[in-house]
């Protein structure tokens, strides 16, 4: 059989991308076909560096390849990714494809480790990734990175002073935490605290990236409504653990962004320290806070529910010792964390899809 472009194509359009129940061919996902004798080289593009689902969809495009043209064909695809984006209003991060809220309600859920973790998850996929440490009354981003009493450049940009964010691990920080002395407290009030945020959302030159994650502080306060006015954020991540006081407040944390005032997309509902499980064991899970708790509320306001984060203590410690449990790899409790930051970049990119995109 004549193995032309136009073949190909067809043989391409029967591969289906769950997420948006339409073929690879009718999204624009397949880029640069070259065909020499029986060799057929091509591109998947793909909407995040992120997608769980790119194994399955490189394995789909061999199968209807070899259907159409028989198993002594050689293919050659090259897997890339072209991150998506909605955002219009770009007078504020200008560079920054997708802003994510990463919010509690309450404090003690472990919501900066959860932000770490998947920025740096999401950076070790080939992401552009930055950490906005909007926590401004209890920063932990500086510790948890190994950067106490770090402080960022700061150059003149056409008459003005604009700051350059530290970057780590391959993740460009912003926190407070850089600005003030370790032990001193940040005594400000409301107007004080909103004059920060609006520095780092507009005196900070944070390039380009895809994603950009904001470590909110607990509650639902002025920092949420500084962030929510400037930044616009692409969607939020609600963080929240199994028990019932955690949960209460992660309900309300979801009636913030849904408030038709702020009008926020959430992303889903993370649920950590949901389990614990011994290295000499890895087969138990001991559920210390309760079980099922985050696939409730998720389930309770029609969102999704991103996925289950244990607790152990080398996540406790690679947090205090300022290098990060997900640099290490071949872990369950790291493999927990990449999997939630994978349903939080699918579900980012199905946001970012038109509507007329997604089939029902």
């Amino acid at each position: 059989m004549n193995i032309t472009k136009e073949a190909c194509l067809t043989a391409l359009s029967q591969v289906i991308d769950p997420d948006f129940k339409k073929d690879l061919v009718t999204l624009n996902m397949i880029e640069n076909i070259e065909i020499e004798g029986n060799a057929i080289s091509f591109t998947v593009v793909l909407t995040t560096p992120a997608c769980p689902l790119k194994e399955h969809l490189e394995s789909e495009c061999r199968r209807v390849l070899k259907e159409a043209f028989g198993e002594a064909i050689t293919i050659h695809i090259e897997m890339s990714s072209r991150v998506t984006t909605q955002r219009a209003d770009l007078n504020f991060l200008p560079g920054v494809k997708n802003i994510i809220a990463v919010a509690s309600g309450k404090g003690g859920v472990g919501k900066s480790t959860v932000s770490v973790n998947l920025a740096l998850a999401l950076a070790k996929k080939g992401a552009k990734v930055g950490l906005m440490d909007a926590d401004i009354y209890g920063p932990s981003i500086p510790i948890m990175f190994g950067l106490e009493g770090k402080r960022p450049r700061v150059e003149e940009v056409e008459g003005a002073h604009k700051i350059i964010p530290i970057e780590k691990y391959g993740v460009k920080l912003v926190s407070i935490g850089f600005l003030v002395a370790g032990p001193q407290a940040v005594v400000w009030r409301g107007p004080m605290v909103s004059s920060a945020i609006r520095q780092f959302v507009t005196d900070v030159i944070w390039g380009e990236l895809d994603y950009l994650l904001i470590d909110l502080p607990p509650g639902t306060g002025d920092i949420h409504l500084s962030i929510v006015s400037m930044a616009k954020p692409t969607g939020a991540i609600v963080v929240t653990t199994p028990q019932d006081v955690a949960l209460a407040d992660a309900r309300k944390a979801i009636d913030m962004f849904r408030n038709p005032s702020i009008n926020v997309p959430v992303l889903g509902v993370a649920e950590n320290m949901s389990y614990f499980t011994p290295d000499d064991a890895p087969e138990k899970k001991y559920h210390i806070f309760g079980q099922g708790g985050g696939s409730e509320i998720a389930a309770e306001f029609d969102t999704n529910f991103l996925g289950q984060l244990p607790i152990h203590p080398a996540i406790r410690q690679g947090g205090d010792d300022g290098e990060p449990f997900l640099l290490s790899r071949g872990t369950h409790y790291a493999d927990a964390f990449e999997e939630v930051a994978d349903n939080v970049a699918r579900q980012v990119a199905i946001s970012n899809a038109p509507v007329e995109t997604i089939s029902v």
